[in-house]
């Protein structure tokens, strides 16, 4: 009797860490990436197809440039992150680049872009350690565009943007790091582009 109460009491203290190293597990893989406010920022190349010019003038070249840009923002869950940004671009244009100046200015100009955007993360995959670490997203992204300098291009515009990017949570927790490619379109003057730009991000 006392052999078989002693074998009911290791079996019951052997489920018991069982239980317990599961949820410790659990714990563990929640506490793998910190989600919630963060700060984001990405930067590379950005290109620019016929940009803007003065009505009835001949249409822009394609204009080669880089951006930066900076995101302030909140994560709700896993899966969906808003934010506020600033954005700002610089393109490189030969010298006959009038932009809608008429001919009192000419060469290259750049923006600054205020704004807001929404990621969206669709699929996850999970690592050796079931952590999903590496998420493929969609982000799309909208501002108000205004040029400098303003005696190349006096107009404001409208940015929309959107695209496909990849992110993935590094074992520092607080990082991830990732790199996206963007469809830009400037509603108002009817340019339009592209961006590649890496990603860094650190959430609170």
């Amino acid at each position: 009797m006392a052999r078989l109460a002693l074998l009911s009491g290791l079996l019951s203290s052997l489920a018991l860490a069982q239980a317990k190293a599961v949820e410790e597990k659990k714990v563990s893989a929640i506490n793998e990436i910190e989600r919630g406010f963060y700060f984001e920022a990405r930067g590379g190349f950005w290109a620019t197809f016929n940009p803007p010019t003065a009505e009835g003038a001949p249409p822009g070249h394609f204009s080669p440039g880089q951006a930066a840009e900076l995101d302030m923002g909140f994560d709700i869950g896993e899966r969906v992150g808003i934010a506020l940004s600033i954005l700002g671009t610089a393109n490189r244009m030969s010298s006959d680049y009038l932009g809608t100046s008429g001919g009192t200015a000419s060469g290259d100009y750049g923006a600054l872009i205020p704004g807001a955007g929404v990621k969206i993360r669709l699929v996850g995959l999970s690592d050796a350690q079931d952590v999903q670490r590496t998420w493929f997203y969609v982000r799309a992204a909208g501002g108000v565009v205004l040029y400098n300098p303003p005696s190349l291009i006096s107009k404001m515009d409208a940015l929309v943007s959107g695209g496909l990017g990849v992110e993935y949570f590094t074992k520092l927790r607080h990082f991830s790091v990732g790199i996206e490619a963007n469809f830009n379109f400037l509603v108002l003057t009817q340019s339009f582009g592209f961006s590649i730009l890496p990603t860094v991000k650190y959430s609170f």
